[in-house]
């Protein structure tokens, strides 16, 4: 087995949307604001090639939405989904399977793409299984007021008419081993109905991709919970299982949206779990 991180752009949000109600004085001191009171991030997803397989971890944000929907999330830099696979050498033709952690657009966007005379829309990765759950399918289908405008059919419905959608069978307890792509999930519901985040054992290490359980180190904190969940109550919880689980563990966790820091660890302290070490892929994995 072999990882790749896919940086497949950057883009701004606004950081009290991303902090909820903590207070600008303490967020900021990790994320801090431009003028507009928006911060920085990232769509940084992960490539794993096993064998014959090549699984794309989430997809980013895509390149399909008008210029006026672009204009709300400022992108910024050079990276893309296409450019970053080049330079490991690969195509998306050569993606067998994508796994979406869930299905808001800046996590599956780069799924479907236009088609080639612009009438309409069709997968990115045409050779490629896309991988859902049936219950955050059916949450996203028919979207609360609270997250409609995060699901756009444009990026959901391409992947069921081209019949390459395929789902998980979410079973008790809530992490549970992936034979079919060789990973075990942990489901968690505090941000978005069943979000998935893929546990991979990797050169003698859990990667854990996080996903928006903890989108940058700046949300580590317990109590740093974004405006965005539709369940902060339950995040909190979900939070603390996982934040001791992975600092009694020593997991890596890879930052989907952290746009300095690519993987971190955790450590208990006096005031509960904190930051210990962030490094960048190169530095862990050459």
């Amino acid at each position: 087995m072999k990882l790749y991180p896919i940086e497949t752009g950057n883009f701004k949000l606004d950081g009290g949307a991303m902090f909820g109600v903590v207070p600008k004085s303490l967020w900021s001191r990790t994320n801090p604001a431009d003028p507009n009171n928006l911060i920085d991030m990232a769509m940084r997803c992960l490539l794993i090639e096993d064998g014959d397989r090549l699984i794309l971890i989430d997809s980013g944000l895509g390149n399909k939405q008008s210029e006026k929907f672009f204009s709300y999330y400022y992108l910024w830099g050079d990276h893309s989904l296409n450019r970053s696979l080049e330079k490991y050498g690969f195509h998306p033709d050569d993606i067998t399977d994508v796994f979406m952690t869930h299905l808001h657009f800046d996590h599956c966007g780069g799924c479907v793409k236009w088609n080639k005379d612009r009438t309409g829309y069709e997968p990115a990765f045409k050779n490629a299984i896309f991988w859902s759950n049936q219950a955050h399918w059916d949450w996203a289908i028919q979207p609360n007021a609270r997250e409609k405008a995060s699901f756009l059919k444009e990026n959901l419905l391409p992947m069921k008419e081209s019949g390459q959608l395929r789902f998980i069978s979410p079973l008790e307890p809530n992490k549970q081993d992936f034979e079919e792509l060789g990973f075990e999930v942990l489901f968690v519901d505090g941000h978005t109905e069943k979000q998935m985040l893929p546990h991979i054992s990797y050169k003698g290490k859990t990667l854990v991709f996080m996903a928006d359980l903890i989108p940058t180190t700046g949300h580590i904190p317990l109590s740093y919970v974004m405006g965005y969940d539709t369940r902060p109550l339950l995040t909190l919880k979900e939070k603390a299982s996982f934040l001791n689980e992975a600092a009694d563990n020593e997991y890596l966790l890879f930052l989907e949206h952290d746009a300095h820091h690519e993987i971190c660890t955790l450590q208990h302290t006096e005031r509960g779990v904190r930051l210990k070490n962030t490094y960048s892929f190169s530095e862990l994995f050459g």
